[in-house]
């Protein structure tokens, strides 16, 4: 009996039609995307930027018809910018078998486990909302970025600090982990460059303001400008903090802060601080994809703020409907990572992409920008 019931099964299997045995979270007519990123907590603002982002592209692609016949839809979870929050939902999310990729996370040491997780299961990882120098290595085969690396933002800022206004003291703040560490390495591979070294350091705990003893070693060396590699909410106590203290070196910050939530921080202290950004000017609707945000997050709602983490959100979406226009009526995860392979170098509205089996990072070039005393901004 036993064997004429697995007998029956197997044949019953072979007589599914093949468009039944769609890939994990592909139906007939979905698309089901997961992100897992902080939507609550000091660093929140991120999360919920990069989730406004990805579903106004989702929604604008959604109201033409879908991609190949699908609607693509986005379910978060929050994890708080905590590692061991992010392991339980990677593993839920695969587990579970009802999402197809994790796109938009947000943080390098939650990266640093959703990452190996990822990778084990050929589980695709798109546009994470961080320049960690480990997502770019083009082997992890399922891992595609969107935004410049950590090492090209730091870059940037000593070339501003030093080439530009011949700068030599320098100091930096920045978040006591993975996050942190890739910021300070990518500023002492650009000192070095010049024969430079740093002149103070100084750290703080993740998820915490606590940036006190780290303002008073750096004040000690006397800088004359200080880097800082952290989010918003400590980024901005320490630049009130120093300014309290009458501490006024040049303060420069890197993208991941959350430009717009820095500035809110600030508010109205943060004149001058220059912010380095991945994505084009918010504003500039001249911009073709810039245009094409405004749009899309205007349909998708009206009162919503135009930013840069949203910006960046939207780009990560556009770029993954790019490739799943070329992964296949019926999308598999090795059809989409094979389009991301294949995709080669194509215009993304004014903006050049170049994704391939040997290069799995899209976007190369940094913008710089400062804050005003209005609060808004300026690109540099």
């Amino acid at each position: 009996m036993k064997i004429r019931t697995t007998l029956l099964s197997v044949l019953t299997a072979l007589a599914i039609p093949s468009a039944l045995l769609a890939e994990d979270g592909v139906t007939a007519d979905t698309i089901q995307f997961g992100q897992i990123a902080a939507l609550d907590g000091p660093a929140a603002q991120l999360g919920l930027g990069m989730q406004l982002g990805l579903l106004a592209a989702f929604e604008e692609v959604n109201r033409n018809g879908g991609v190949n016949g699908h609607k693509l839809a986005l379910d978060s979870w929050d994890d708080g910018y905590e590692p061991d929050r992010s392991t339980a939902h990677i593993n839920a999310m695969i587990e579970g078998g009802e999402h197809f990729a994790l796109i938009g996370s947000v943080g390098t040491p939650t990266a640093s486990v959703l990452q190996p997780i990822a990778t084990a299961a050929q589980f695709p990882m798109v546009g994470a909302f961080t320049g960690a120098g480990f997502l770019r290595n083009p082997a992890l085969g399922n891992v595609y970025n969107v935004r410049g690396s950590y090492d090209a933002e730091t870059e940037q800022w000593i070339a501003h600090l030093v080439d530009n206004e011949g700068l030599t003291r320098i100091a930096i703040l920045y978040q006591d982990d993975s996050f942190g560490r890739a910021g300070l390495s990518g500023v002492n591979k650009a000192m070095d460059a010049r024969g430079m070294s740093l002149i103070s350091e100084g750290t703080y705990t993740r998820n915490t303001t606590d940036v006190k003893d780290a303002l008073l070693t750096i004040r000690d060396s006397n800088p004359e400008a200080v880097v800082m590699v952290g989010a918003y909410k400590p980024i901005g106590e320490f630049i009130k903090l120093s300014r309290s203290y009458e501490f006024t070196p040049e303060f420069v910050t890197i993208s991941f802060v959350g430009s717009q939530a820095l500035a809110d921080e600030l508010w109205p202290e943060g004149s001058g601080v220059v912010i380095s950004q991945v994505v084009p000017f918010p504003w500039d609707n001249s911009v073709p994809i810039v245009a094409d945000y405004h749009a899309a997050l205007q349909a998708q709602n009206p009162n919503a703020l135009f930013g840069f983490v949203s910006l960046e959100g939207y780009m990560v979406g556009r770029v993954a409907i790019e490739a799943l226009k070329n992964a296949g009526e019926n999308p598999t995860h090795e059809s989409f990572l094979q389009a991301f392979a294949e995709m080669s170098s194509f215009d993304l509205g004014g903006i050049e992409i170049s994704l391939g089996a040997e290069d799995n990072q899209g976007i190369d070039t940094i913008f710089m920008t400062r804050l005003l005393p209005d609060g808004f901004f300026e690109p540099m």
